[in-house]
């Protein structure tokens, strides 16, 4: 089956150039528009302005990390429902927990394959959403 996610805008948070690179070359492969921000702060201000379909971001970012910036977005009600998936080197029961505690709709340990990057985008965006 070819995946098809011709337009869909997505978000990478990672203060890693490298993962950013990654993650936006295998998303672009797929057709994904991907916005890359480099911490939280960063971020928020893009989110506004391009209204990503979902957001992969990295836990362990200086100044505002993961857990905050999932925090902040799914705080305001304009993207509440925005998909945001957790990124981390560490695949800790207490960091998932954590994650889910926040807000966050999935967690990816690093390194990430594209079928991981794709399977939560198709997970999330694939299906239509129930009303919640």
């Amino acid at each position: 089956m070819e995946e098809n996610f011709d337009n869909l805008k997505v978000m990478v948070i990672d203060d890693s150039k490298t993962i950013r690179r990654t993650a936006e070359t295998l998303l672009k492969k797929a057709g994904c528009d991907v916005i890359t921000a480099t911490d939280g702060f960063d971020a928020l201000s893009k989110i506004a302005d391009t209204q990503p379909a979902i957001i992969f971001v990295d836990i362990m970012m200086p100044r505002l990390d993961g857990y905050q910036t999932c925090a902040l977005i799914k705080n305001n009600s304009a993207f509440k429902k925005t998909p945001v998936i957790m990124l981390s080197s560490k695949d800790g029961l207490f960091d998932k927990a954590k994650g889910r505690i926040v807000g966050s709709d999935q967690y990816l340990t690093k390194p990430f394959s594209k079928e991981e990057l794709l399977g939560a985008i198709r997970q999330h965006i694939g299906q239509p959403h129930a009303g919640g």
